[in-house]
């Protein structure tokens, strides 16, 4: 047990060589020094939203629990929003970050809007691979998804999930969630129809057959995804990371960005979603897409 200074604040770090992942060695010491260096990537995206973090209190491949509202004994510096009644945590600090690293929480997502304003900043596709199909399924439904946007004039953004998936982001002015979800919508039956082999919109995993499941219905209000730079509780200490289109065109794997090395990439590259922070284009016009899409 250990007692460390955070932003004014101390937080005690318990256990600090326990296994987290154990495939890799990676201990919740090592995992805090690994937070500390995604914080300024990550907590841009996080502030503002109410939190869902994973905790994996015995490491990854045990038994975990979501963490919405503030357990007990929270220190009073994290900060908090209510929405709907609920109370969540705001991980909007480095402290309250390696705090949460602390609690063993593994992954952070994190919902469509910001908790004060229930609009859409960003229109989110997921590409979610069926068992059996790989990580190459969802990069090739992704670059065609980036094609199709292109001629349209529309700038899109990807990343990994740090799964098996993927998802692209494209940055508009603030909308409703019902016009994000009529976008996404057609998008989807749109590639589903384009693509009947290989992609489907099909909700029911057992009814897929084997194809990349475009989930135009994760885009909905009380629903959340992964963060961007989030950690995943997967072996290999993956983290959701953005990348370039030429990037998916080479060829990668999600396994490629890991807590080991996401420090060393992020200082080469910046935050790639950093568009995700601003207002984006105005694609609210819906008929004008169908249009010239149709």
């Amino acid at each position: 047990m250990s007692r460390i200074t955070v932003q004014g604040s101390d937080i005690m770090i318990t256990n600090p060589d326990k296994l987290l992942w154990h495939s890799i060695g990676v201990r919740k010491a090592d995992y805090i020094r690994a937070l500390t260096d995604l914080a300024p990537y990550l907590i841009p995206h996080t502030a503002g939203k109410a939190l869902t973090a994973i905790r994996y209190p015995d490491g990854i491949g045990q038994s975990f629990f979501y963490q919405k509202r503030p357990p007990k004994n929270t220190p009073e510096w994290v900060d908090t929003v209510t929405v709907n009644g609920d109370t969540f945590i705001l991980l909007d600090s480095l402290k309250t970050l390696v705090w949460l690293g602390n609690l063993a929480a593994v992954e952070f997502h994190t919902p469509f809007c910001d908790a004060e304003d229930e609009t859409l900043r960003a229109l989110v596709f997921d590409l979610d691979p069926s068992e059996g199909q790989t990580f190459e399924a969802a990069a090739a439904c992704a670059l065609d998804v980036h094609e199709t946007l292109s001629g349209l004039g529309i700038t899109a953004y990807a990343k990994t999930s740090g799964a098996t998936g993927l998802q692209v982001y494209v940055p508009t002015k603030r909308m409703t969630f019902n016009e994000g979800r009529r976008l996404n919508a057609f998008f989807g039956k749109y590639f589903a129809a384009k693509h009947p082999d290989t992609v489907t919109i099909e909700r029911s995993v057992k009814n897929r057959g084997g194809k990349l499941y475009f989930d135009y219905l994760q885009m909905a209000r009380g629903k959340s995804i992964i963060s961007v730079y989030s950690p995943r509780a997967v072996p290999c200490g993956a983290v959701s990371m953005p990348v370039r289109w030429e990037e998916l065109e080479r060829g990668i794997s999600p396994c490629d960005f890991t807590l080991m090395n996401a420090a060393a990439r992020l200082k080469q590259t910046g935050d790639l979603f950093e568009p995700m922070l601003h207002e984006g284009s105005d694609i609210g016009a819906l008929d004008d897409i169908l249009a010239h899409t149709v």
